[in-house]
């Protein structure tokens, strides 16, 4: 297994809206060889939110090493068809590098109600969406007769250039998010959870693959987390807290947040890496002002530590 370090943001995190700034943090994420760019999913925002797709194109038009990843896109909003045809073209352009990860998305139904869907069919429209997608990507003309999507002797191209195709990596921590991993999902990709339930959801996702007779590949899960730098982990909580993501009422936010020095994230990543993760999107939690320098941290300090290294699998 091999353990690969990201980066991630949701809405924009820089001091102003200048896309300079944007393609500045691609470029030094690639000299420092950081692993990945992970970008989350609001189509209706009221604050300045890039779409996914879109602005992973660019960023693979700027660079040729690392991968492009969405963090989580909202499958139920969206055509399958369409979208199918989008990671497979972007896959195709940039040399496989598209890691799509997806879940049911928010809980706004004004959201859904916006983009011509509803919420309470995102379940069925998300499971369709998947087999839909995979069979673009791989059959030469489909035909789908299903409750949400109907396709017709449908042909996509390009295919993507991954061999076994984009995986698919599914989102969520409750117990239905799991088994649809475990029925459906290529991998999990989990938000705001501590390395313990990390370690209790990955269990519980290779019990129920059994159960259905399928496996999900121990390279294949993976852990968000916020980190912020600092000379102690009090000030580095300090600098971070008025840009958390607040969603969580039952746990602090510092029991899945690297905050501190590298040695302190470095721990963190560590406990996660021993609950079985492997592929870490890190989510900078910093005034906008210190992206850059924050990046150069992670990258000097924390990925040297694991790309290029192998690492042997876990026991037991």
């Amino acid at each position: 297994m091999a353990i690969r370090i990201g980066v991630g943001f949701g809405g924009w995190p820089f001091a102003d809206r200048d896309p300079k700034r944007l393609w500045e943090y691609v470029d030094a994420a690639e000299s420092l060889d950081i692993d990945s760019i992970w970008l989350s999913d609001r189509i209706a925002s009221s604050v300045l939110s890039m779409e996914p797709l879109i602005a992973l194109s660019f960023m693979a038009a700027r660079t040729t090493k690392m991968k492009f990843g969405t963090s989580v896109l909202a499958l139920p909003l969206r055509n399958p068809t369409i979208l199918a045809k989008e990671i497979a073209t972007l896959d195709f352009l940039s040399g496989g590098r598209m890691l799509p990860a997806i879940g049911l998305g928010t809980e706004d139904e004004r959201e859904f109600e916006a983009c011509g869907s509803l919420r309470s069919q995102r379940v069925g429209r998300t499971e369709e969406a998947v087999e839909v997608m995979r069979r673009l990507w791989s059959e030469d003309e489909v035909t789908y007769h299903g409750k949400y999507f109907t396709l017709n002797k449908v042909s996509v191209q390009p295919k993507p250039v991954q061999a076994e195709l984009p995986p698919i990596w599914i989102g969520g921590r409750s117990d239905p998010a799991l088994r649809r991993v475990a029925r459906i999902g290529d991998g999990w990709l989990v938000s705001q959870a501590t390395p313990q339930e990390v370690g209790d959801g990955i269990a519980k996702i290779n019990d129920w693959a059994s159960e259905y007779e399928r496996a999900i590949d121990d390279d294949h899960f993976g852990a968000l987390m916020s980190f912020c730098f600092a000379k102690t982990r009090e000030k580095a909580e300090a600098l971070a807290a008025p840009h958390m993501v607040r969603r969580r009422s039952d746990v602090s936010y510092s029991a899945f947040s690297g905050f501190g020095t590298p040695e302190d994230v470095l721990s963190l990543i560590e406990r996660y890496v021993d609950a079985g993760a492997t592929k870490f999107a890190l989510r900078p939690a910093c005034p906008p002002d210190m992206m850059l320098e924050q990046l150069d941290i992670l990258g000097r300090e924390v990925v040297t530590r694991y790309h290029q290294k192998p690492v042997l699998p876990r026991v037991g």
